[in-house]
């Protein structure tokens, strides 16, 4: 599975590809398949549900005294940034679909 960073980084190489006229952003390359929207988006929210899952795993270890409290404050303080992140990307969808309904036929 991609990480965050590398969704980002091809994300920005198709944009700049589109806007240099190196070629149709929407063709895929020969040698690599063609990844939908629909499968980043299924990506990163099975990634975030990772990151929520290894924090609590690791709470439920430092409760029974066998994690390091610096791991837990840092997946803790991850899974705090993902949530956030979450939430922000599912309020701009729903404003977007909001604008959309708007929209007159």
């Amino acid at each position: 599975m991609a990480s965050p960073a590398e969704n980002i980084t091809s994300a920005i190489t198709a944009y700049n590809r589109a806007v240099s006229g190196d070629g149709p952003a929407s063709e895929p390359s020969a040698d690599k398949p063609r990844e939908e929207f629909a499968d980043l988006v299924k990506g990163a929210i099975r990634e975030a549900i990772d990151i929520n899952e290894r924090s609590e795993n690791l709470s439920i270890q430092a409760i029974n005294d066998q994690a390091d409290l610096n791991q837990v404050v840092t997946a803790v303080a991850e899974a705090e940034i993902t949530l956030q992140t979450v939430v922000a990307v599912r309020d701009k969808v729903i404003e977007a679909y909001k604008e959309i309904i708007r929209m007159p036929i």
